[in-house]
């Protein structure tokens, strides 16, 4: 997970404190609710010009930052072949 990505999510943890945001930390636990994770949703797409699948809007995706991370990891890989195929 890079900087980028752990700042952007710290607002959206209420219960984080002082603690670093690792790749299993949950993010529910962390004070990441469904109307949050839908605020989020908008600010990683925003900040990291990607669009992310429906398919991956579920459960699974919000449930740490790491699977975050990777949805967000398969997103950009898929435009960087899609930009570099045109």
């Amino acid at each position: 997970m890079d900087t980028r990505f752990t700042e952007l999510l710290t607002p959206f943890l209420k219960f984080l404190g002082e603690r670093e945001i690792t790749p299993d930390a949950s993010l529910r636990e962390l004070g990441l609710d469904s109307m949050q994770a839908i605020e989020l949703l908008f600010a990683i797409e925003d900040t990291f010009g990607v669009t992310l699948p429906d398919d991956d809007m579920n459960d699974d995706t919000f449930a740490t930052a790491g699977s975050l991370w990777t949805v967000l990891c398969a997103a950009l890989d898929a435009q960087h072949q899609q930009v570099k195929a045109a």
